[in-house]
């Protein structure tokens, strides 16, 4: 696909603030219980300023009503985001797997939505967060999908459809992802040069992004790097629970211990 440079949102990062962390791809469900509790332990013992949720925190979210279920996922999900927003403010951004998170799902857990791109300003330097979706450019075919998706008359359509039927084709769409994955399907990466454009363009030095669970640190050109987000699984062997902290002495990769409740 022809890459597009996209109109990058600021956000000033107040004085106050002197570390901040980096999260995304938790893909949190019910049936992983290990990393839920690494992550609800992470919440409450963060020592950072400030939190940025760049994306696929959650598995599936199919509505922002699911939080009105008793018992759900999605309302414990969010009561452990309240009280974290109390102490620390919280920035979510969208993932390919939880972009129906609505304003209901923002004001909720009392967290402030973060557009993707988004330039951060920190410590007088400027850094691009995203997802990374949006520049895994050889991927067509989902490209293609998320300019449907994300498209009001799209998501107006299922959202109309009753809450159990959404989680069933949610469930569907997850096993042929996963029927995908064991198949062999290699996946396309970042685009060097459409990251490049963007660096430009936001007169940044560093990318910051999630989706492709490749974390490493990756030089593009001359004063430029992408730095991609590890996801989270706390029963892989090691464990995968790292936060990317940011602080003026720079960007450090924080692992943290597995967890049990």
């Amino acid at each position: 696909m022809t890459p597009t440079v996209p109109r990058f949102e600021e956000l000033a990062a107040p004085s106050h603030w002197r570390t901040v962390d980096f999260i995304s791809d938790l893909h949190l469900q019910a049936s992983e219980p290990a990393t839920v509790a690494a992550w609800r332990h992470y919440l409450q013992t963060t020592p950072a300023d400030a939190l940025f949720i760049l994306g696929d925190l959650f598995e599936v979210w199919v509505g922002d009503d699911a939080i009105l279920e008793p018992g759900s996922f999605e309302a414990q999900g969010c009561a452990a985001l309240q009280a974290a927003a109390q102490r620390l403010p919280v920035y979510f951004m969208h993932g390919n797997r939880d972009f129906l998170a609505g304003p209901a799902f923002l004001a909720h857990c009392g967290i402030t939505g973060l557009a993707d791109p988004t330039v951060l300003v920190f410590d007088n330097q400027r850094f691009v967060l995203s997802h990374g979706d949006l520049l895994c450019l050889d991927d067509v075919d989902y490209q293609r999908f998320r300019v449907q998706a994300r498209s009001a008359q799209w998501q107006a359509q299922f959202l109309t459809q009753p809450l159990a039927t959404r989680r069933a084709q949610a469930r569907s769409i997850r096993q042929e992802s996963e029927a995908h994955k064991r198949s062999g399907a290699i996946y396309a990466d970042v685009d060097g040069p459409a990251a490049i454009d963007w660096l430009t363009a936001a007169q940044a030095h560093t990318l910051i992004h999630g989706h492709t669970h490749k974390p490493a640190n990756h030089a593009l050109a001359p004063g430029l790097q992408r730095v991609v987000l590890s996801d989270w699984d706390a029963a892989a062997q090691p464990p995968r629970l790292e936060t990317l902290r940011l602080s003026n002495a720079g960007l450090e990769r924080v692992a943290l211990a597995p967890r049990c409740e």
